[in-house]
C-alpha cells in the first residue's frame, strides 16, 4: 500500500520509553529468594557472576513472596482452612532479594538487549552484572532495562532484584464469628497502586506478604536502534451499516542511538488483509508517533460482546526496518469493532456495541486469586464459565487483575471489561501519596491493553470521586491514549451509574424495583459451594457446624449478613441436619436469588436497566459468598440461575404481581412466538394452563400475561412452568418457579416430595483433548424432581474433575420431561480414568438399571448423602 498520510505527534513522557516492546521474549528463569535481613551483601555484589548465596529459597516466578514460601514448605497453604491465622504479618514488612545467574542466549545478537519485568510489588530496585540499571515504582507498570552493556551473548550475567515492601502495609482486622468481617481496606489504600485489597476485605483476609513480589514474569529482549511499542488500532464503522469499517494504526518508534536513523514502518493485518508502510527519520535519542493511512475493509469481520455475534479478532503485525535489515518487531492483536455509551436523548448509561445496546450482566472481580496464582487455564475456565451463563460483563473492581490472560480470555470469550484504577471508596484507606506513580502505572494500563476490545469502560475511582490530580490525569489520558472509550469518574454515580448493594438474602421481589439508577455496579447475596466444595477448603472438624473457619472464608457478620444466613435457609426449607443438609437447602436459593436479581433487571430492560453487576461473580479464595463458581472452579446453583436468567431471549416472571414478560436482548424482533403458562400442584399434577401469542419487540422487555395468584386448590407449594416456542413450535426458553399459596417463605411443604427416580443415558462425543459428554435425564414418574445436580468425576476415584462446563444444571423435571445436557472437561483432568457421572438432588434418585451408555452413573452416592 502507498503512503497516503503520516502524522508524527509528540510523545506522552514517561520513564521506560520501549515498555511496550514485542510482547514475546526469552524468559529469565531458575530464581532464588530470601530475606534481606539474611542477606550479608548489597545489589552490587549479589549481582556478580559466581556469587555462591547459601540457605536461598527455590522462587516461584511469576510469584509472590509468599507464594515460594508456602512451596518450600515454610508456611502450609494460606487459604486452607485457618492457616493465613499462623502465617506472621512481618512479612509484609520486610524486604525481600530475588536473584538469579545464566547464560546470555546467543540469539539476543542485535545492537540493543532489553531486560523487561512485566509485574513486581511493591517497589523494586535492578541490579545487573554488578550495575544498578534503574527502578520500578507500583504493581502495574512494567520496567524496562536497556541492558547492552551489561549482557553480551553466549556470556554468563547475573541479576539482582530488591523488592521494598509498601510502607504503609496495615493491620488487617481477622475474620472470626464474635469480630465479624470488620471493616474492609485501610492504610495501604496510600501505597497505590499496589494489591489495596490484600490488607484484608469482607471477602479476603489479610494476605501477610500482600503479594510483594516478582508477580509476573521476566524476559530479555533484543532489537535494532529504532524500538517499536505502544501500537494501537483505531477501528470506525459507517453505523448504522456494518458492512465495512476503517482501520487507522498508531505505533510510538524511539531511535536508542546516538546517530540520525532513517527507515521504514510496515504494518500488516491479518484477518482484515491490508498494509502499509510509512518512511520515518529520527534524530538520535528521538521519539515520534506515526500513524498509518486509513485502510477500508469490506465485509469486516465484527467482534460481539457475547451472545450477540462471533468474538472475530485480527492482528496488527508491526517492523521497523532500516534498509533491509529489521530494527524492532511489534505484534498486537484487536477486534473490529464500535462502542458508544449514551442512546440519542438519553443521560443515562447504555453501553451499545456496533450499534445495538448491550445489557451488561455479570460481576466484579475483585482480585482473580489472592495470591496472584493465575495460570492461563485457570484465567480461561474462569472466563469461561462467565460466557457459559450468558454474562457479557466483569469488573475489574480497583484494577487488580492486570495481566495479558485476563484481558486475552475476556475477547475470547465477549466479556466486555469495566476496567477500574486503584481507587477504593474513600471510607475504605486514605489518597495514594504519590499521584504521579499513580498516573505512570495508569498511563502504562491504558496503552498496554487498550486494543483489546474487550475493554468497555474506563473508571476512576469505587464509590467516589478520585483526588483531582488524578481524576484529571485519568481523564486526559483517556482522551489522548484511547479516545474510543468513556472515562466514568466513578462506580457510583453520574450517568445513571449506581452501587452500594444490597449484598445480603433479599425477598426476591425487591429485586424487581422500583430502581434508583439504570446500570447498577454491585449487588449481591451469599452462594454456597457444594459438599466437595467445602470437604476440600478446611479439615474435617470444622465442617459443622458454622465457626470461626467459616467466618475466615467469609460466612460471618458483615455486608453479607453471614451470621444470619443460616437460620434464614432453615426458615425457608426448614431445621438444618448438617452440612450435607445445609447444602442442599442452600442450593435452592442460590438458584432463586441470582436469576431473581437478573430477572429483576430483565423486566425494566432499557428502560431504566442497562446493566447489572453481582457482587462477586469470581472468588479469589475459597468462600461462602458473593460467587458464581467456588474457588475450585466447581459452579454451584448460582451459575445456572445466572445463566437462565442472561439467556439472550428469556421468559420470566415477576414474583409481585405474577406479571410474564418476554425479554429480548437481541436487535431482532420476535413475531408471533407463543407464550405458555402451566401451574402443578406438589404432587405434579397439571392445575391450570394459560396461554397468548404475541410479538416481542428487540431489546425490550414485553408484558405477556399474567399469571394466576397462588391458590390453596394447589397445596401449600405450586409450581410454576413458563415456555416460549417460536411459529414452528421450537422452544426458545423455558423457566421454572416454586411459590407457596399464601405468599409465605415457607417451603417446608417440599421435604414431603416423593423419590423421583430419574432414567439416565450417556453418550460420550469426543475423548481427545476434549472429552465431551451427553447425558440425557428422564423423568418417568408421577411427581417433580427437583434442582436435579450432576457432577463429573473420575470412575476409579470418585475424585471431582474440574474445571467442568455443563450446558445446563440445578434441573427441575416434570413428571414424563427430558432434558439432554452437554457436560465438557479437558480429558488430561480425567488423570487417565474414564469419567463418571454422580446425581444428587432436592429429590433425585437414580431409577433401579435407570443408567445408561459407556459412562458410568452413580445411583445415589451424592455429595447430600453424606456428612
Amino acid at each position: 500500500m502507498k503512503l497516503l498520510a503520516m502524522s508524527i505527534v509528540a510523545p506522552f513522557i514517561f520513564l521506560t520509553p520501549a515498555a511496550c516492546l514485542a510482547q514475546s521474549g526469552v524468559p529469565v528463569g531458575h530464581w532464588l529468594l530470601q530475606d534481606e535481613a539474611k542477606v550479608p551483601a548489597d545489589g552490587q555484589a549479589l549481582s556478580m557472576v559466581g556469587y555462591r548465596p547459601a540457605g536461598w529459597y527455590p522462587a516461584v516466578v511469576p510469584g509472590t513472596v509468599l507464594t515460594t514460601l508456602v512451596a518450600n514448605g515454610v508456611y502450609p497453604e494460606p487459604l486452607y482452612g485457618e492457616n493465613n491465622r499462623a502465617i506472621p504479618e512481618s512479612l509484609c514488612r520486610t524486604s525481600y532479594w530475588y536473584r538469579t545467574e545464566f547464560s546470555v542466549p546467543r540469539s539476543l545478537n542485535k545492537s540493543r538487549r532489553w531486560l523487561r519485568f512485566d509485574g513486581i510489588n511493591y517497589i523494586a530496585n535492578i541490579w545487573v552484572n554488578g550495575r544498578k540499571v534503574g527502578d520500578i515504582k507500583g504493581a502495574f507498570t512494567r520496567g524496562v532495562f536497556d541492558v547492552t552493556s551489561d549482557l553480551q551473548p553466549g556470556r554468563p550475567a547475573a541479576i539482582a532484584v530488591e523488592i521494598l515492601p509498601p510502607p504503609h502495609p496495615g493491620n488487617p482486622l481477622e475474620q472470626t464469628v464474635k469480630a465479624g468481617t470488620g471493616p474492609n481496606g485501610g492504610a495501604l489504600g496510600a501505597d497505590n497502586p499496589t494489591f489495596h485489597a490484600t490488607v484484608g476485605w469482607d471477602w479476603i483476609p489479610g494476605i501477610r506478604d500482600r503479594d510483594m513480589g516478582l508477580w509476573q514474569g521476566v524476559n530479555l529482549f533484543t532489537s535494532g536502534q529504532v524500538v517499536v511499542y505502544d501500537p494501537y488500532v483505531k477501528t470506525a464503522l459507517p453505523l448504522p451499516m456494518t458492512n465495512s469499517a476503517e482501520l487507522t494504526a498508531e505505533a510510538t518508534l524511539t531511535n536508542v542511538s546516538n546517530d540520525i536513523q532513517s527507515g521504514t514502518l510496515y504494518g500488516t493485518y491479518e484477518g482484515a488483509r491490508g498494509q502499509f508502510s510509512v518512511p520515518v527519520t529520527f534524530g538520535p535519542g528521538e521519539t515520534k508517533t506515526v500513524t498509518s493511512p486509513q485502510l477500508h475493509v469490506d465485509r469486516p469481520r465484527l467482534w460481539w460482546p457475547n451472545g450477540y455475534g462471533p468474538q472475530n479478532l485480527c492482528k496488527l503485525h508491526l517492523r521497523f526496518a532500516i534498509g533491509k535489515t529489521v530494527s524492532d518487531t511489534e505484534d498486537t492483536t484487536f477486534g473490529i469493532h464500535s462502542i458508544s455509551y449514551f442512546r440519542p436523548g438519553e443521560k443515562t448509561m447504555t453501553i451499545s456495541v456496533n450499534g445495538v445496546p448491550i445489557m451488561c450482566k455479570g460481576g466484579n472481580w475483585g482480585m482473580d486469586e489472592a495470591m496472584k496464582r493465575s495460570p492461563m487455564k485457570r484465567l480461561d475456565a474462569q472466563l469461561r464459565l462467565h460466557h457459559d451463563a450468558n454474562c457479557t460483563m466483569v469488573r475489574n473492581w480497583i484494577g487488580m487483575s492486570t495481566q495479558e490472560d485476563f484481558y486475552e480470555a475476556c475477547d475470547k470469550y465477549g466479556i466486555l471489561i469495566w476496567d477500574d484504577f486503584w481507587l477504593a471508596n474513600p471510607v475504605d484507606g486514605p489518597n495514594p501519596i504519590h499521584a504521579d506513580w499513580f498516573l505512570q502505572n495508569a498511563r502504562e494500563k491504558i496503552v498496554r491493553f487498550r486494543n483489546h476490545p474487550s475493554i468497555g469502560v474506563w473508571c476512576g475511582r469505587n464509590e467516589g470521586n478520585p483526588p483531582k490530580v488524578i481524576d484529571d490525569g485519568l481523564a486526559q489520558m483517556v482522551h489522548d491514549l484511547d479516545p474510543a472509550r468513556f472515562y466514568q469518574k466513578h462506580s457510583a454515580a453520574v450517568n445513571g451509574v449506581g452501587g452500594g448493594g444490597p449484598y445480603a438474602l433479599r425477598p426476591y421481589g425487591t429485586y424487581f424495583g422500583p430502581f434508583r439508577d439504570s446500570f447498577h455496579t454491585e449487588i449481591g447475596a451469599p452462594s454456597i459451594p457444594t459438599v466437595e466444595a467445602v470437604h476440600h477448603m478446611m479439615p474435617q472438624k470444622d465442617w459443622w457446624p458454622v465457626n470461626d473457619d467459616w467466618a475466615e472464608h467469609d460466612l460471618c457478620r458483615g455486608a453479607q449478613r453471614g451470621d444470619q444466613y443460616p437460620q434464614l435457609v432453615a426458615d425457608r426449607f426448614g431445621p438444618l441436619t448438617g452440612l450435607p443438609d445445609f447444602v442442599r437447602k442452600s442450593q435452592m436459593i442460590n438458584y432463586e436469588c441470582y436469576r431473581a436479581i437478573f430477572e429483576g433487571r430483565n423486566s425494566k430492560l432499557f428502560n431504566n436497566a442497562s446493566g447489572v453487576l453481582l457482587w462477586m461473580s469470581n472468588p479469589c479464595q475459597p468462600s461462602f459468598v458473593w460467587q458464581l463458581y467456588s474457588y475450585d472452579l466447581e459452579p454451584n446453583g448460582a451459575e445456572f440461575g445466572t445463566e437462565k436468567a442472561c439467556e439472550p431471549i428469556h421468559i420470566q416472571m415477576n414474583p409481585n404481581n405474577g406479571q410474564i414478560q418476554v425479554i429480548n436482548n437481541t436487535p431482532r424482533q420476535l413475531a408471533n412466538v407463543h407464550a405458555r403458562v402451566t401451574i402443578y400442584d406438589l404432587k405434579g399434577a397439571k392445575v391450570q394452563i394459560l396461554e397468548q401469542q404475541l410479538t416481542a419487540g428487540s431489546s425490550a422487555a414485553t408484558d405477556a400475561l399474567t399469571a394466576p395468584a397462588p391458590g390453596e386448590h394447589a397445596g401449600p407449594v405450586e409450581f410454576v412452568k413458563l415456555e416460549l416456542t417460536d411459529r414452528s413450535g421450537k422452544l426458545l426458553s423455558d423457566n421454572f418457579y416454586w411459590r407457596t399459596s399464601n405468599g409465605s417463605t415457607d417451603f417446608t411443604a417440599l421435604n414431603a416430595l416423593p423419590k423421583a427416580g430419574l432414567s439416565v443415558s450417556t453418550e460420550p462425543l469426543s475423548n481427545g483433548r476434549t472429552t465431551r459428554i451427553a447425558v440425557t435425564l428422564k423423568n418417568p414418574t408421577k411427581t417433580v424432581a427437583l434442582m436435579t445436580h450432576l457432577q463429573l468425576r473420575t470412575a476409579l476415584t470418585g475424585d471431582r474433575v474440574l474445571p467442568v462446563f455443563y450446558s445446563d444444571n440445578y434441573i427441575s423435571l416434570l413428571p414424563g420431561e427430558s432434558t439432554r445436557i452437554m457436560v465438557e472437561c479437558a480429558t488430561e483432568d480425567l488423570k487417565g480414568q474414564a469419567p463418571s457421572i454422580v446425581l444428587d438432588g432436592w429429590n433425585t434418585v437414580v431409577a433401579e438399571g435407570g443408567g445408561g451408555g459407556e459412562i458410568v452413573v452413580s445411583t445415589n452416592d451424592a455429595a447430600y448423602g453424606r456428612s
